[in-house]
């Protein structure tokens, strides 16, 4: 497997490369300078001998004119110089020294140049020509020369130097940058140390948001909310994990008991059919818990909605009313309905939702008092009206009178298997304690919600479904 560098590698082999670039591009840059301002020097020097080589020819006779150039240019080290007269013959000429390719890359420049530069066995020069009007010997073409070798020994020690002092640089910001990236990314490590002590029995720690920097505080603060969604999940798995194990155990502890007592003695046919239909109800307890934690699960993990169709809430409301009628007669409460109204969504779940309330409140209801269900549209929406058309919002309030929920209770009232208020329990009762957390769940799944208050020994269950736009299907 190909290795990767790490991001501190990175960031110093980018500092270091950085540094480098700026500056070898900043020394040749002043090579360039330097080279040109060299260039200028030397031509300004070319200059200054072409007007000493004019005022020469100038102030004497022509036929002097060789010995006056050769006593006044001879001593200058590195100079070369050569002066031909109209027909093209050497005036003067620097002794020792070849001008042909001098004379030929002269001879090649423009009209409107007269500097130049050439090679001559190995040394770099440059080079002047000029014309200067002697009277009696009338023009005289110079052409004078200057060896660069002093200033491009100086060059090439400059470059040197330059190469050297730039990796010198680069390995010093390489050390620099090195040390910047380890302290700057020292948060990032911190944040890795902690995240390393994050274990299923440890889910509390949290990263330092105030203690990192600015970029860095997003992503603390990220790992923070992912630790406490996972500990909070965690938690609920727990207890979820927990109370599943005290509800299965009662019901397969029963189931056992009784196999072993039967079994303990032969027995006639009478017992073994009371005793299987003793275990047949337990069964029946079991399957209808594994069923609501299936179904449950479904709903918690977003599954979408089965099926979407108008629902009208008074008519399952009736029909609720007709299905519970006996336990309520029996029970001496009566049923009311107050109200109507409309709603898109699924009609089993929400008539599951809606059952699983009215059941709660039948069971805990006192004798004699009633259970009302209320449907009431919410503030915007006015029956027949084509905004109810398209758009529905609206509460269903289920009430009964009985004994008052504790207020420490009512939080944890719609969480699975809750049954903490003990005083609220009946022998009679069958449920599993799952209604209620299913029908949160159907709530949430209709972009809805559910919530209940107890106080004075009334309490009220309210289903709210919010607005939410119907399918075209349906207004088709």
């Amino acid at each position: 497997m190909k290795a990767r560098l790490s991001l501190t590698a990175r960031l110093t082999i980018l500092f270091s490369l950085s540094s480098a670039a700026v500056l070898l591009g900043l020394g040749v840059l002043i090579w360039l300078a330097m080279d040109s301002h060299f260039a200028d020097e030397d031509y300004a020097v070319l200059g200054d001998n072409v007007r000493l080589v004019r005022q020469i020819a100038a102030e004497g006779p022509v036929a002097s004119l060789p010995q006056r150039l050769g006593q006044a240019l001879e001593h200058h080290p590195g100079f070369v110089a050569e002066v031909r007269n109209a027909d093209g013959q050497r005036v003067y000429a620097t002794h020792g020294f070849d001008f042909g390719t001098a004379q030929a890359t002269a001879a090649a420049l423009p009209a409107d140049r007269d500097t130049f530069a050439w090679e001559q066995r190995g040394q770099a020069y440059r080079g002047l020509r000029a014309v200067a009007q002697v009277p009696g010997a009338g023009a005289l073409r110079i052409v004078v020369g200057m060896d660069t070798a002093l200033h491009a020994h100086f060059m090439q020690a400059f470059r040197q130097s330059l190469a050297f002092y730039t990796a010198l640089a680069a390995l010093a910001s390489g050390l620099l940058g090195w040390w910047a990236a380890r302290r700057g990314l020292a948060p990032l490590r911190t944040m890795a140390s902690r995240a390393r002590t994050v274990t299923a029995h440890k889910l509390d720690e949290r990263m330092p948001v105030e203690a990192v920097p600015v970029e860095m505080a997003d992503l603390a603060a990220t790992l923070n909310a992912m630790l406490a969604r996972l500990q909070d999940d965690f938690r609920r798995l727990s207890e979820f994990s927990s109370d599943l194990a005290h509800e299965l155990r009662t019901p397969i502890t029963n189931l056992m008991t009784q196999t072993d007592v039967v079994l303990s003695q032969p027995r006639d046919a009478a017992k073994y059919r009371e005793v299987l239909a003793s275990n047949a109800e337990e069964l029946q307890r079991l399957s209808r818990m594994v069923s609501d934690m299936l179904f449950l699960a479904k709903m918690e993990h977003g599954i979408t909605l089965p099926s979407a169709e108008r629902i009208a809430v008074e008519e399952e409301v009736a029909a609720l009313f007709d299905f519970y009628d006996a336990l309520a007669e029996d029970k001496g409460v009566q049923l009311r309905q107050h109200g109507s109204g409309r709603i898109t969504g699924d009609r089993l779940m929400v008539r599951r939702a809606l059952s699983n309330v009215l059941s709660n409140a039948l069971r805990h209801a006192a004798a004699g008092k009633p259970v009302m269900v209320t449907i009431v549209p919410r503030a915007g929406a006015q029956e027949g009206t084509e905004a109810v058309e398209a758009m529905e919002a609206l509460d269903i309030v289920v009430e009964n009178e009985g004994e008052t929920i504790p207020p420490e209770f009512l939080p944890s009232l719609f969480d699975r298997f809750s049954r903490a208020d003990k005083s609220r329990a009946r022998p009679d009762s069958d449920g599993t304690g799952l209604g209620l957390a299913i029908t949160q769940a159907i709530m949430a799944a209709h972009g809805g919600a559910i919530a209940a208050e107890s106080a004075a020994g009334r309490t009220r269950f309210v289903l709210t479904f919010r607005a939410r736009r119907e399918p075209d299907t349906l207004r088709a």
